[in-house]
């Protein structure tokens, strides 16, 4: 053994707890890289493998060495609660910063100044947070002893888990002393993503002659795992099936689903029917996630009905399953969250159910990452003239229409692209030159397309399923793994208990989703011609409303995407009353309400694109209620414009005195002063014809407005 070997081997087995510990192949190779030759690495290793043992032993020698701490980026707060956790048990001093800490970054400020910090987590945002940026990362850089870049398949373009300012770590990698060894490690990368990586790598200093980056490749296979595919006719069958089934999968696991409405509608049908399970999404809290994690790591439940917010960086290796209900869009994607199962037992399921309404979500998530060309120019435009000063995102959205969300996306990208900056305070244009690199980005769709098609040849292939995700990954090693359905039998079963399938249609057929009133005006508004701001006044708001389901629900939400799909501004003539069930439906919401006081009568906000189905439901719910329907307030100064999606601010402003409250309706409201209203929409999306129509309403003398839309968007 060299020294390095003996005095890696001996941290390694204090990491994992073993004196019989060794190294995996290719281990020592990637230490010995960085530690020795003090190169830059690619480790492209299946997860389990222990690439994170790679980076901790090699940081603790390094300090032997005397050098300064690693600084290690890492894209998820679970991963970061996980990796500090295995550090100390190595002896390895690890500290983060991040957004649920920041009570703790002047003592981690302090024991960085002391250098009693051997490796730093940081996310890939805080690299750009103006004050870490240019107060504290410079002088992190001049003492940095190891750089790593961990799930490093996010700088590759718009992948599967596209982060933009995992792009930003090429300028990082470039500004690094000489000598600097960096690691870059990922488990799901095909070779188009390990390119795309060591190219990034490969970026070197003006001081530093550049050296190919070592790449270490290992086989992809996992023994463990057993996969499958289960093609079911619809939703409902499928969650049938899962009611039937679940018990059946080993141990504890992760059920995932495409879609935060799809998790949430999942995990109610499974709790109800008396099985421990949670919903884990983007929007669940960050202690409930902590606290599911931790839940599903001791077996205190079945399962974690997941969408993708749950993958990176989640460690229990004794987890028992893997299940899909729909399937990722590409099998890098499929790949890395199925590596979550099996990674300490011999045995493991993986099972897709693939959803017929999988391309649309696959379609609708591919296009709403890309930048456009005229909302781009638009945001640089509007920086640039307003000078020097930044200008935050809030008071951005007053004058680029664009949600929030999409907004900070296109404002990172133009960020790493050059072409704006994040300062204290918020943006500024930087003045460089920026086109619209429209080539790129069609090879991203045309690349994003392939891999769909991809996963849908995989769930179609009649070959070993492992050897398929191997070869979609590139590995030449792939071999039939002699487990999966297609290479022995189907080893899960196919039928469905008829009392389960009631159960599902019962919990599909559920309606009624709350609906909640806009409680203040967008910032910035004034600037588009509203000239209101703060708080709505209380005696204009509308009360808590319905809907009949979100268009992304498992039940209801499918007939609604229908409905809205088929009746458009280009086919006007598509437009039909609503079907006796979709009016039975609606009236079940009005029946399980709970209002405080009973509407006295119904108003309908008037409809170009779909008034018979508006209509239709507002004269159903006066009938059935035996209340007046006093028929539709007035479109006014050329109704409402733009297009639906924008932010608050341009929502606002395009039906702002755009309605009116004509006299026949004026004359008709004077009969129930001092009553409820039922206010009927079709869609709600910003929620701001509602809002404005039901301040109308309040303001010609209705006590109270409870608005009811067949559909929200999400």
């Amino acid at each position: 053994m060299t020294d390095t070997r003996t005095d890696a081997l001996e941290i390694l087995r204090a990491l994992v707890g073993r004196d019989d510990a060794d190294f995996h192949e290719g281990q020592f190779e990637a230490i010995e890289t960085l530690v020795d030759q003090r190169r830059r690495a690619l480790v492209v290793q299946r997860t389990g493998w222990g690439k994170s043992a790679v980076y901790f032993v090699a940081t603790l020698l390094l300090r032997r060495q005397g050098a300064g701490p690693t600084i290690l980026v890492s894209p998820l707060l679970a991963l970061m609660r996980d990796q500090v956790a295995a550090a100390a048990r190595a002896g390895v001093r690890a500290v983060s910063i991040n957004s649920s800490n920041a009570h703790e970054w002047a003592e981690v400020q302090q024991q960085l100044q002391g250098d009693e910090v051997d490796v730093l987590l940081v996310s890939p945002e805080r690299l750009n947070n103006p004050k870490f940026r240019d107060d504290q990362l410079p002088a992190l850089l001049a003492r940095v002893g190891l750089l790593v870049v961990d799930e490093a398949h996010c700088i590759s373009d718009w992948g599967h888990d596209f982060r933009p300012d995992y792009r930003r770590l090429s300028d990082l990698i470039a500004q690094m002393p000489a000598g600097v060894p960096v690691l870059a490690t990922t488990a799901t990368a095909n070779s188009r993503v390990v390119t795309d990586v060591a190219a990034q790598l490969d970026r070197v200093s003006t001081t530093e002659a550049g050296t190919e980056v070592v790449t270490i490749r290992g086989p992809l296979a996992r023994s463990s795992l057993r996969l499958g595919v289960l093609r079911l006719p619809d939703s409902r069958t499928r969650l049938a099936w899962l009611l039937s089934h679940i018990d059946e999968l080993p141990g504890s696991g992760i059920i995932y689903t495409l879609t935060v409405s799809a998790a949430e509608d999942t995990a109610r049908l499974l709790r109800d029917a008396g099985h421990p399970v949670r919903a884990y999404t983007g929007q669940t809290d960050t202690a409930e996630r902590e606290e599911s994690e931790g839940m599903l790591k001791r077996n205190e439940v079945k399962a974690l009905v997941a969408t993708s917010a749950l993958g990176m960086g989640f460690d229990k290796p004794d987890l028992g399953f893997v299940l899909h209900l729909g399937a990722p869009s590409s099998p890098v994607a499929y790949y890395q969250q199925v590596g979550r199962a099996g990674r300490a037992t011999e045995n493991a399921d993986v099972l897709l159910l693939p959803g017929v309404e999988d391309e649309d979500i696959w379609q609708y998530f591919a296009t709403s990452s890309m930048p456009s060309q005229h909302k781009a120019e638009a945001v640089i435009g509007a920086l640039t003239e307003h000078g020097s000063a930044p200008l935050s995102t809030p008071a951005l959205e007053a004058r680029v229409d664009l949600k929030r969300s999409p907004l900070e996306l296109l404002l990172k990208v133009l960020d790493v692209d050059g072409a704006v900056r994040r300062v204290t305070g918020g943006w500024v244009a930087t003045g460089q030159p920026w086109l619209y690199d429209r080539e790129r980005y069609e090879r991203i769709a045309a690349a994003r397309v392939s891999e769909q098609q991809a996963m849908i040849d995989y769930e179609r292939t009649t070959g070993c399923r492992m050897e398929f995700l191997q070869r979609a990954l590139d590995d030449d090693t792939a071999v039939a793994c002699g487990r999966c359905d297609n290479c022995t039998t189907a080893w899960f079963p196919g039928d469905v208990r008829p009392e389960m399938a009631t159960a599902a249609a019962v919990s599909l057929d559920r309606v009624g989703v709350a609906l909640e009133p806009r409680a203040q005006w967008p910032t910035g508004v004034a600037s588009l011609g509203v000239n209101v701001r703060g708080n709505i006044p209380a005696t204009e708001r509308m009360l808590p409303g319905r809907a009949l389901a979100r268009l992304t629900d498992l039940g209801w939400g499918g007939p609604l995407r229908d409905l809205f799909a088929t009746i458009s501004a280009d086919a006007p003539s598509t437009d039909a009353p609503a079907s006796p069930a979709l009016i039975q439906a609606c009236i079940r919401v009005l029946a399980e309400w709970g209002w405080d006081e009973r509407p006295a009568a119904v108003v309908s906000v008037p409809s170009r694109r779909h008034p018979l189905l508006v209509e239709s439901v507002a004269r159903a719910f006066a009938d059935a209620g035996r209340l007046p329907w006093l028929g539709s307030l007035d479109l006014v100064n050329g109704g409402p414009a733009g297009t639906a999606g924008g932010n608050s601010a341009y929502r606002l402003s395009h039906v702002w005195d755009r309605f009116a409250v004509g006299p026949e309706l004026a004359a008709a409201l004077d009969e129930v002063q001092g009553r409820p209203i039922l206010l009927v929409d079709d869609l709600a999306d910003s929620r701001w014809t509602l809002t404005v129509a039901g301040r109308l309403l309040r303001r010609q003398g209705v006590a109270a407005v409870l608005p009811f839309a067949l559909a929200v968007k999400s």
